[in-house]
Formats: structure tokens, sequence, C-alpha cells
């Protein structure tokens, strides 16, 4: 997460202006009651809402017929061969010169005349309970969710007249699956998102006729989904194919920010055109640290969200085991990283074709929000604090007004040194799952904390371990 570092600690004062800029921008339009015009120029001047910013965690959901063949394999080198929601794709093509995976374990386990569309009446979703998925959410310690509304192959999750007999009413459930999730997390006092693809690979009005494809099926599939749910966020995807203008993305979102019903609160990323990623929308999206598949720019100054499964695939992947996925260290130490930075994390779960939550994954994000529960002031709300970002492994800086927070992702072994700080009045420091004091004494400008001893049985003791200091002038 070198790079997300560099992100911040080059251009924090260049981002506060901006968010200043940009703030003072839309309660000038605000007040004199003009709406954004379809145009990236003002579309760009649209604050992302504000709490985005201090949720830091949401819950990514890739659920869908794929769940149901729910195969990718795990040894390659080509990365977005793992992801398993790709599957109808995939059998199709394979890198060139290799042997077609996916078609090979289909043909042997399903049988070559076997379509993707025959998986539908296996999407069960008997086991799939709301209430417990929103539990889990919550006590995972985030903030919101982000479900997949329709993915690539088309498939909608809601009674949506674009998708007739392709959506979760018609077949497969027949169930609304995106609007039973919904009320769920909202009675929960979560925020409720959805990703939507902008592209289908295999419709065919898309493949004849893409003008009509987006007048006649996309742009109104997704105001449907809009006014229908009223989301928080739209997290969309599958834009490469094209640039904005062929989507009309200006056009949607003008309409989005200017009369839609989530006017004034809904979040969006980046993934509107071929040439929107890092440049256009709201947040700007990475997934496993790459854009469009190379490394994120150092140079990127905006908000962003990282997006990664717990193991390699969003979707459901049977052919992963425990070694495909992170441990609950590494994936505190990516919120970490990733907050520190000014990100936030969408972290993946992908759910059975009868709608069960993988053991291990509820797994994981119940022990992330243990540790949340004891440390999460240190995340939630925060800023990051650039001044020491990177300069020693595993120590990472957050601050909330006047408070600085200092996270290890492992326990140190020797005396922390805090460079460069001033006094404000007396410095306290406290180990903060366990509200113990830390002795910690400032001689020109280096504070240095002696970090005590700590019991091995003691649940605080595990994961990473925060410092919280007081007194500092920041």
């Amino acid at each position: 997460m070198i790079s997300a570092m560099n992100i911040f600690r080059r251009n924090s004062q260049k981002w506060k202006k901006g968010l200043w800029l940009g703030i003072f921008l839309w309660a000038s339009l605000a007040a004199h009651g003009q709406g954004y015009s379809p145009d990236w120029q003002s579309l760009d001047q649209r604050p992302i809402p504000q709490w985005f910013d201090s949720a830091k965690f949401g819950i990514f959901i890739h659920w869908g017929v794929y769940s149901v063949p729910a195969w990718a394999p795990t040894k390659t080198t080509h990365g977005s061969l793992k992801y398993a929601e790709w599957y109808q794709k995939r059998l199709t093509e394979a890198p060139p010169g290799e042997k077609n995976l996916f078609r090979a374990f289909h043909d042997s386990v399903y049988g070559a005349r076997t379509h993707y569309a025959d998986f539908v009446s296996r999407l069960t979703a008997e086991m799939f309970d709301p209430e417990q998925w929103a539990d889990i959410f919550v006590r995972s310690g985030a903030k919101y969710v982000v479900l997949t509304a329709k993915h690539h192959d088309g498939f909608a999750l809601w009674p949506s007249p674009q998708s007739w007999n392709w959506n979760s009413m018609d077949v497969g459930p027949h169930r609304d699956l995106a609007g039973a999730l919904t009320g769920a997390v909202r009675s929960r006092g979560l925020h409720m998102g959805f990703y939507y693809s902008l592209y289908e690979w295999f419709n065919p009005l898309y493949q004849q006729d893409t003008r009509r494809y987006v007048d006649e099926h996309m742009i109104p599939q997704m105001k449907d989904l809009v006014t229908r749910y009223a989301p928080d966020m739209l997290w969309t995807d599958g834009e490469w194919d094209h640039p904005s203008s062929d989507w009309k993305s200006e056009k949607f979102l003008a309409w989005l920010f200017n009369e839609s019903p989530v006017k004034a609160s809904i979040v969006i990323n980046d993934r509107w055109g071929s040439e929107t990623r890092s440049k256009h929308g709201g947040f700007y999206t990475t997934e496993y640290h790459l854009v469009h598949g190379k490394q994120a720019d150092n140079q990127i100054m905006h908000k962003w969200e990282e997006c990664r499964g717990i193991g390699g695939s969003f979707g459901y992947n049977r052919n992963e085991r425990l070694s495909d996925y992170n441990s609950p260290e590494a994936l505190i130490a990516l919120l970490i990283q990733t907050v520190s930075g000014g990100g936030n994390l969408l972290l993946d779960v992908g759910p059975t074709a009868d709608g069960r939550i993988p053991v291990i994954m509820e797994e994981r994000l119940t022990q992330m929000g243990q540790w949340l529960q004891r440390n999460g002031e240190a995340i939630y709300a925060s800023s990051p604090w650039p001044h020491h970002a990177g300069e020693v492994p595993g120590r990472y800086f957050t601050r909330r007004n006047n408070t600085l927070y200092l996270l290890c992702t492992s326990w140190p072994q020797e005396k922390i040194l805090v460079r460069g700080v001033k006094a404000r009045g007396n410095i306290r420091v406290t180990l903060l799952s366990t509200g113990r004091a830390v002795p910690a004494q400032l001689h020109r400008g280096v504070l240095a904390l002696d970090p005590p001893n700590i019991d091995p049985g003691d649940p605080s003791s595990s994961y990473a371990y925060v410092f919280k200091i007081e007194g500092l002038v920041l």
C-alpha cells in the first residue's frame, strides 16, 4: 500500500484545498438554485457526501447466476482469471496459447450441452436470510453495503422490467433479493448501495446496437433501480468498451444529481466510460491495488476506495482453499493501510447459490468487527496524517480533530519515536483497546513512547495495536 501513502503524503494540502473549493462551489450552486450540467466539468464539482468518507469500511456482495458453478482457477498468473463471477465470459475465451480451464471444467462437470442460462434454476436462495446477513455486516463493523444488482451477465436481482425473464423475480429464487436485503440493511442503520454493470456480455441488443441498448435498456434500468430503492451509492462497472459519451453517463448523472430522489445523498464511483477511471466521477477505485490492471498512479489526489475479495475472487469460488483466504491480521492491516492513506475499504463476500455467506467469510468479518469494536475510534471519521507515512514499515497514522492515532500492524519491540511534533498541553498516550496509559516523553520535537508489556491472553492483544496520542499540535 505504499502507493496509497504517497498519494496523501504528496498531495494532502492540495486535496484539502480542492475539497473546500468543491464545497464552496456546491454551496454556491445550491444558493442560486442551479443544478449540474451534463458535462464532466460541472459534474466533477459535486462534493462526495460526507457519510462516505466517515464510513471507511463497506461490504461488497457478488451474488448471481455465477454463484451456481462457483468456479475459477486459483493457480494462475492472470489475476482476473481468478474471478468466478466471470464464468460465463470465460467459457468462450482463454488467454492466447493457453487451455480454456473454464470450458474444461464446465464440460467435465455439467456437460457441453449445458448452457450458462440453465444454471438459473439452481439459484434457489432457499437459505437466504437478509436479516442474518445484515446482522453479520453490523458485527463486522462495516457502515455500508454494496450488492451486485446486475453483473456483466445481465441477470438482475430485482424485478427489473428491462430484464424480463432474466431477473430474480421471474426465474430462479422468484424473490426480490435486492429489495429484501435493502430493507434489512437499512433497518440496522447501515447505508445501502448497488453495483451495476453498464454492459452485458451477450445481450443481443448491446451486441447489435449499442445506442439503442443504452437508450432503451441501460438508462431506464438504472433509473428504475434508483427510484425503486433510493440507494445511497451507485457503483458502476463494465464501462471500458466505450467512452462515457456513448454510455450517456454525463446526461444520466445530471439527472441523478438534479432530479432523482437521492440527488443530495447518493455517492458514485469513477467507472462511467473508458476514459473516466481516476479522472471523473465521484470517488476513484482501485481493485486489488490496480486500476485497469495497472498499478495505481501514485500522483492521484482524490478520495478513493479499494475493493477486493477476502480470497482471490469476488464471486464465491468453490475451488479456493484456506490458503487462498486472507488472515484476519492481513485484512485488518489492509484496512489500516487503506484508511491511513485516505481511502475506504470495500471488502467482498461471495454468497452461495442457496443464499449462505460461507462460514470462513463470516468468521473473517466477525474478527474484523471485534477489532473495530475496540479500535474503531482510530478508523471511523478519521483523516490521514501523512507526515510520517511509510517512514517505518507497519506503522500508520490517522487523526480526528486534535487527537493522533498511531496504528501498528505488529507489536513494537522497542521504543517508538514520532518526530517533528509539538505539544499544545499535557501529552497523554494510551493503548486504545484497553485505555492503559503508555509512558511518553517529548524532547526537542521527538515523542518517545515506551510500549507496555501486554498479556498474550488478552483479547486486545491481537491483529493490530493503536496508540492514542493527545496533547499535540496537529
